[in-house]
Order: structure tokens, then sequence, then C-alpha cells
């Protein structure tokens, strides 16, 4: 059973989270990226909180901006750093460490950022087709196949991309579902009833979830009047930030247009403890595509580290 409720964390931000399993377990944590919300996550929260597939707590926040979640007006309030800090206070809520942080699209971001920044909030990190920030900047700085796939982040940070996202019905983000990778027609995942749900997250408010591109400058530069906006071309980011040295599963949909597979070259030297899945025939929802093998894939790496942890007991 999915229960919902709102957490109120020391900063004064308030999260709405969908929760399943008994408090006091393991804690799974799940982050949902654009333009989604914590609801896509159910199917995982149900699976993993069963005794036979360890029983976790499982719980998946609305991240700031999103849902009945806060909804701060300032651009800057969507910083890396305001993100991480929700979540590793939610973390503290919770227990204090995760078993696991799983993480897709832009909660893959904040995620990659919290595991890099404050590793002790976590033990293992999941990521599913969420960029590295330093494989990222590169190839946006770099490659030009990767700037013509992310030119959709600078429609998003226009000041009037919420109204233009909202409307007839919402067609513009009906067409994310379409655009990245997945073949036209109909999508056996997107039913009448999921729709409903994205229509209920969407009509309460697009301006959070714009503000996450407006307040990041990993997109395309775009040269020339009026704009002069260098964005990644302009980013140094420390190698310190970007070194991630806890045991890592990322799953990477092959068929993900805006996200192309060379962002996964070199990703081992940020990321040395890396366990790499490539799904073919998959695209940027795999999670709604394939729910069962996302599942086996995190089932399988949660217990390889188990398993990992009990032998360095046995040492002692």
């Amino acid at each position: 059973m999915i229960e919902t409720s709102l957490h109120i964390l020391p900063h004064g931000i308030t999260l709405s989270c969908r929760s399943a399993g008994s408090p006091g377990r393991p804690v799974l944590m799940f982050l949902h990226g654009f333009p989604e919300a914590a609801f896509v996550w159910d199917g995982l929260l149900a699976h993993f909180s069963q005794p036979e597939h360890g029983g976790y707590r499982c719980i998946a926040p609305n991240l700031r901006g999103f849902e009945r979640s806060s909804a701060p007006a300032d651009v800057a309030a969507y910083r890396p750093k305001h993100l991480v800090q929700d979540i590793a206070a939610l973390i503290a809520l919770e227990g204090g460490q995760l078993e696991c942080l799983i993480a897709h699209d832009w909660g893959g971001a904040v995620a990659w950022s919290l595991a890099a920044s404050v590793p002790a909030c976590l033990k293992k990190l999941a990521i599913i087709n969420s960029p590295h920030p330093g494989t990222f900047l590169r190839e946006l700085q770099h490659s030009p196949a990767q700037q013509a796939a992310s030119a959709y982040m600078n429609f998003l940070i226009r000041p009037d991309a919420e109204a233009l996202l909202a409307e007839d019905d919402f067609r513009r983000l009906w067409e994310f579902f379409t655009a990245m990778g997945a073949e036209d027609g109909p999508h056996a995942w997107l039913t009448d009833a999921v729709k409903a749900q994205y229509r209920a997250v969407w009509s309460q408010g697009l301006t959070g979830p714009c503000n996450y591109y407006r307040a990041s400058p990993l997109r395309p530069a775009r040269p020339g009047p009026p704009h002069h906006d260098p964005a990644a071309a302009a980013v140094t980011i420390p190698r310190a930030m970007l070194e991630v040295h806890l045991p890592t599963l990322v799953i990477w949909a092959m068929g993900d247009t805006a996200l192309p597979p060379a962002l996964l070259d070199g990703l081992d030297d940020f990321v040395p403890q890396l366990t790499l899945r490539r799904v073919d025939g998959a695209t940027h929802w795999i999670v709604h595509e394939q729910p069962a093998l996302v599942a086996a894939y995190l089932q399988d790496f949660l217990r390889q580290a188990l398993g990992h942890q009990r032998r360095q007991l046995l040492k002692q």
C-alpha cells in the first residue's frame, strides 16, 4: 500500500512523499525527474517493500517545485546545493543513511551531486538514464550531437515556457514521451489513468520544474544576439565534485535520444566502483517501459552489495 505524507524539513522546505514499507527497515529512496513526479515509482515502492524483495522502507519525494512540495519563486532556489540539502535533510529524517538512492533524469542530477558531496548519506547509488555531470559537461562543450539533443533545454528556460507547456491539454509535455527515443504511436504504459496522474501534477504548477533548467548552466550555449549565453561553454567543475566512491549501478536505455550513449564514455574514471547495464530497445522512459527489468537489475545490485558487506565483516 502506498502512503502519502508531507515532510517538513529543518530549513523550511516541505516535501510531499510517497512511501511503502515499515519505518525502521533499511531505506531505499527514489528521486524522479522532469516532467514526472514521485508517483512514477509506485510500482518499485510496492515491489521492494515486500519481504521477499528485501522488505525495505521505500520513500519517493516529490522534488521541490513539483506536486505539493514547496516551490520557491526564486530561480536561484533550484541550484544544486539547495536540491542536495533537501534530500540530505529528508535522509536524516529517515534514519540518517540510505541502503541505496535510486534516481532518474533530474533526480539523478541531484543524486550524483549528493553522492559526491555527502557520501555518508548513502551506502549505494543507482542511476537510471541521468548523465554524470563530468561526462555531460564534456559532451555539451565538445559534441555537436549532444548540443543538438539538449537543445530543448533552452526552450524550457524561456519566460513563457510554463504557459506554452500548459497549452492544448499539455500537448508539448505529452510530446516529451514521444520525442526522447520512443517510437511514434500509442505507448502501452501511458494509459488514461496514468495520464490523469500526470495532469493532476502538472495542473499544480510548472514554474518550479522549469526553474531547474533556468538555474542550471549545464545546457547548450546560445550564441549571438539577443542572448550571448555561453551556458555550459563557460562552466568548470572541480574534480572533487565529480568523483563518486560508492558502489554505483547505472542502468542506461540505449535508445534515449536526449542522452546519447557517448555520455557513458569515461564514466568509470569518475565512478571507479561502477556496474553498468546497457539496455537496447528502451528509451529515456525505461522505468515505464521495462519495469520488471529495472527491478531485476536493482535487486541484483542490492544483493551483490549486501554480499560484499557480509564478506567484509567475515574478514574482520
